[in-house]
């Protein structure tokens, strides 16, 4: 028993010091980490560390792709105005008052401290505040973007995501228009709009006719209270005699900005805020009697101001992606009757096609060709050209469609007679005819930005919304190979006249019968067609109303010249927005036969268009963002579209598309 209880004791005796021994290492490992942390702090190496808030900052991730394609989307919306003008600008501030600061400092003994901490306080504050905002709009972006991705591929007219830049400025020596228009030094309203337009495009026409002035004048009093109390605070909190009067200005700072921030109106501020603001006045006297460096109090100024123009430009290019996101957004209704269409085609297997069949391939009747992938649109587009036409018997109308709206618009145009005429609907992405199948393209809208022709040294810069041919319409010789000759309207028109003159048209070895926008010519464009062989004085032309000669189409090969001219854009260096406009501008040079005074064009960006030349017109064009059937439409354009829709369909009611 003695020699077991003997042999007991060392068995446990080891472990137990084993534990002390871990214990002791356990607290020398704390202590020295104790010393390491103020140490690190002390020589500054934690600056060396970023916070994971701050996407825009991170050097490196090892998230991949998505990475590179966060910091796409931050590098898209970040301000908009030139790094080199910044730096300029923050140099300049830094001279006027570094120097004498600096004397100042070795006599007071480095007096900038506080400001400076006060600084990076605010900007970690603010920056804080906008990285929050920062991470919803990445995540919006990211889905904006697919949905941009997602609408091309349907067919929905997809604006471009910037506008068309021009070739480096090495090889252009005309580019630098872009630098000069957001030149902070241009104080002109015209020249303000332009540089906003080349950035944002129809975005600020719109912003500048829906612009409000701001009619909250205590919010903004006391605003400009806590602007001013903030510069003075580092200044007065340094001074040991003030101690005082720092901490009522920090109290007031503090109860102002809770204020505030609760409040975006007179109407939501507390009954006491006209007492806070008497206060805050008499707060503010007593500030400017003590003896402060100004230079102290400018350098918190300026950047107290930089930190608001940067918080204003953050809402200007969200309130852009906004406007953006409405645009390719379907409306509600819209969806609502495509989606109840659709089921009531399965449902309803008695709908047969009209005994048409023979009129489609008859190419001595009219023929009407319309893109569009969506059903209302492309129901007012027919609805008014037959309501206008002498005789309805011999019009034929074609509606290329994808294949997600093809039975949608199958329904529609059998429910729905339009006078004598004979309706077609092809889903272009899954036609027999075709050999390789592609996704149906929409007419593309672009903006473009240049110098005016005349006088090109000028800094004044125009920008001109135009339209033309996307992909799909290149199809039409094979699609339609029994036919000679067709009108295409895009979806975005409403006629207001008879249409059967465009067939009495001899338009010689022309092919294509357009309007020409000659305020816009080939050579101010030199920078993005490149220098092939064009002439210069050539007018720009667009979409809307073509008369087409497909046989002289065949005969010249044109769809064979434009899939070239888009392979040898493809390899060019540079942008690559807007190759299908640039091909489309070659491939029909000098091809252009003229429609004078058919078209009335830019009702979807122009509100200043006269009503007297849209009465008289013959075609409506809606190109721009703004469509009649969106709620960014332009009010007084509307009416002359919605006339033209079926009000009297029951569908219609259900999915509140008159409202």
């Amino acid at each position: 028993m003695k020699s077991g209880g003997l042999g007991a004791v060392p068995s446990y005796g080891v472990p137990a010091k084993r534990r002390w021994r871990g214990l002791v290492i356990a607290v020398l490992g704390l202590v020295i980490l104790s010393m390491l942390v103020p140490l690190v702090f002390l020589l500054g190496l934690h600056n060396g560390f970023h916070s994971s808030g701050y996407l825009y900052e991170q050097k490196t991730s090892p998230s991949g792709e998505q990475s590179s394609h966060v910091k796409e989307l931050i590098t898209k919306f970040e301000p908009t105005l030139p790094k080199d003008v910044l730096e300029q600008y923050a140099h300049k501030g830094k001279n006027n008052t570094i120097d004498k600061t600096a004397s100042d400092n070795k006599q007071r003994g480095g007096s900038t401290d506080s400001i400076d901490k006060t600084a990076s306080d605010d900007k970690q504050r603010v920056g804080s505040t906008k990285n929050i905002d920062d991470k919803q709009r990445v995540a919006s972006a990211n889905t904006i973007d697919k949905t941009a991705s997602d609408g091309k591929q349907r067919g929905s007219k997809v604006p471009p995501k910037d506008v068309l830049q021009s070739p480096p400025t090495s090889n252009n020596p005309s580019s630098d228009h872009i630098e000069q228009a957001t030149n902070p030094k241009t104080s002109s309203t015209s020249e303000d709009r332009n540089s906003c337009q080349i950035t944002f495009g129809s975005y600020c026409l719109w912003q500048q006719e829906h612009r409000q002035e701001m009619k909250e004048t205590l919010i903004k009093k006391l605003k400009d209270q806590l602007f001013v109390t903030r510069a003075y605070y580092p200044s007065i909190a340094k001074l040991p005699a003030k101690d005082k009067l720092s901490r009522q200005l920090k109290q007031n700072i503090q109860e102002m900005e809770h204020m505030l921030s609760e409040s975006t109106s007179d109407a939501d501020l507390p009954p006491v805020a006209e007492s806070y603001s008497k206060k805050m006045e008499n707060t503010i006297s007593r500030i400017k009697s003590v003896p402060v460096d100004c230079n102290n109090v400018d350098k918190k100024l300026r950047q107290l101001f930089d930190l608001t123009e940067d918080e204003a430009k953050f809402h200007m290019k969200q309130s852009a992606f906004l406007y953006k996101l409405n645009v390719l957004t379907m409306p509600k209704s819209l969806h609502c009757l495509s989606l109840k269409l659709t089921v009531e085609y399965f449902k309803s297997p008695q709908y047969e096609e009209k005994a048409n069949k023979e009129k489609f391939t008859d190419s001595s009747l009219q023929h009407y060709v319309i893109f569009s992938n969506n059903v209302l649109a492309a129901s007012v587009v027919i609805n008014s050209t037959v309501f206008h036409a002498k005789e309805s018997l011999n019009q034929v109308f074609h509606v290329l469609t994808d294949r997600e709206n093809y039975y949608a618009m199958k329904l529609w145009f059998l429910r729905n007679q339009f006078k004598e005429a004979a309706v077609q609907v092809l889903n272009v992405e899954q036609d027999s005819q075709m050999e390789n199948q592609l996704p149906l393209s929409l007419p593309e809208e672009f903006w473009v930005s240049f110098r005016g022709y005349d006088n090109p040294s000028t800094n004044q810069i125009r920008t001109e919304y135009l339209s033309i041919f996307s992909d799909s319409h290149y199809l039409l010789p094979d699609l339609f190979s029994n036919l000679k000759k067709v009108v295409v309207l895009d979806d975005d028109v409403v006629i207001q006249q008879d249409l059967s003159a465009l067939w009495n048209i001899d338009m010689g070895d022309k092919v294509n019968g357009a309007e020409q926008f000659c305020s816009v010519k080939l050579g101010q464009l030199r920078s993005y067609l490149g220098e092939k062989g064009f002439s210069h004085n050539s007018c720009v032309w667009m979409s809307g109303l073509n008369v087409i000669d497909l046989g002289r189409w065949r005969e010249l090969g044109l769809t064979q010249t434009y899939k070239k001219l888009i392979k040898e854009l493809t390899m060019q260096e540079g942008s690559a927005e807007g190759i299908a406009w640039r091909a489309s501008l070659l491939a029909f040079e000098n091809r252009i036969h003229p429609l004078d005074k058919w078209v009335v064009s830019g009702l979807g960006h122009n509100y200043t268009i006269e009503s007297q030349s849209i009465k008289t017109a013959p075609v409506l064009h809606y190109n721009g963002n703004m469509k009649p059937w969106l709620d960014l439409g332009i009010p007084q354009y509307k009416s002359y579209w919605k006339k033209f829709l079926n009000k009297e369909d029951q569908l219609l009611s259900e999915c509140n598309v008159n409202s």
